[in-house]
């Protein structure tokens, strides 16, 4: 049976384990808290399930676990980040910091982040730029997991990507997507909560399509649209990976990689409404785009229509008052990682 926690006792958890590893509080916090918001988004493929993997490269020490980040290029709008290693949130974190803060000096900037480690939810990041008056795309690059259009050997990673908007009383407009046909933390949870996936999803280590998660790990994922997957895939390689100096194609070593630097990258791009217009004006545009969306006359059987984000923002509502529950695998591995590090489990909802 899941066990629910609620929201805050998790990030609790996360934090008190992850500054056990000697990650300092601030940062075991922004981590923690990541996952728990994956998690009340609804999407528990990037929520606890991996602080198990966060865990094992601080202990091999492939993710430091002080992040130290370099400023090794700066050109004023356009700077670069050296992450050695660091925690993929710290130093997306940073970056966020570091492009508002150029954006509105400059009215838009690029901040590329080398070395650096995964992540999380793209998501998180953009709309921390978002809530402060900027428009953010985001792209990382990511282990190998889909064949490039007509191969059967992995190359090219999810590298997913997202862009986020201030959208005024509606909150924020985001979208974040794997260019695969699912992001790959979804067929990890399929795998580790025993269920099938559906044949459209990922290919066996021969390139035939499967409904067994435990066979798509070790097989492909199928890109999203066909080639279009694909060369957007290749092409958030070139942002993320070539551009900013990180590894790129099948040298990007993943989160569940115990003993591999990551060697990922990572470019934010961040755009200052208030150097195009009125921050005002933009989100009353905003409203009247979602307004006319959330209008269109409904097809059969369809309750509502959303904006890109808004789901998300209802679950958050919906979980945080009914509590996030866990696959049974999951809480396991959170009890052996409080046994491990002298942590106390989170209280379970009665």
């Amino acid at each position: 049976m899941p066990t629910t926690v609620h929201a805050e006792a998790l990030t609790h958890f996360g934090t008190a384990v992850l500054e056990s590893l000697g990650v300092p509080s601030e940062d075991a916090h922004l981590l923690a808290d990541s996952l728990v918001v994956a998690e009340l988004w609804g999407h528990s493929s990037h929520g606890m399930l991996r602080l198990p993997w966060y865990v094992e490269r601080l202990r091999s020490g492939v993710m430091t676990a002080v992040t130290r980040p370099e400023i090794v290029m700066d050109g004023g709008a356009v700077t670069v980040m050296d992450g050695q290693h660091g925690i993929g949130q710290v130093l997306s974190a940073k970056a966020v910091e570091l492009g508002v803060d150029r954006a509105r000096k400059h009215g838009i900037s690029a901040v590329g982040v080398r070395n650096s480690n995964h992540f999380g939810t793209a998501a998180y990041f953009t709309r921390m730029a978002a809530k402060q008056g900027c428009v953010a795309i985001l792209a990382t690059n990511a282990s190998p997991a889909m064949a490039p259009w007509g191969g059967k050997a992995k190359s090219i990673g999810t590298n997913p990507w997202s862009i986020a908007a201030p959208a005024g009383s509606r909150g924020i407009a985001v979208m974040d997507i794997a260019n695969t046909a699912v992001a790959r933390g979804k067929i990890y949870l399929a795998a580790e909560r025993g269920v099938e996936i559906p044949d459209t999803w990922a290919a066996d280590e021969e390139g035939v399509p499967t409904t067994n998660a435990k066979e798509a790990i070790h097989g492909l994922i199928l890109p999203m649209a066909g080639h279009k997957g694909y060369v957007i895939s290749f092409m958030m390689d070139v942002l993320a990976g070539v551009l900013t100096g990180s590894h790129f194609g099948s040298n990007v070593a993943g989160p569940y990689e115990a003993n591999r630097p990551s060697g990922c990258g990572h470019l934010l791009i961040t755009i200052d409404i208030n150097s195009t217009m009125a921050l005002a004006d933009f989100e009353q545009r905003m409203e009247a785009l979602i307004d006319e969306v959330k209008a269109v006359p409904k097809a059969h059987g369809i309750e509502e229509i959303f904006f890109p984000g808004e789901l998300e923002d209802r679950n958050t509502a919906q979980l945080n008052e009914a509590g996030i529950s866990l696959a049974d695998t999951t809480w396991q591995s959170m009890a052996k990682l409080a046994a491990e590090t002298g942590t106390a489990l989170p209280t379970a909802n009665t």
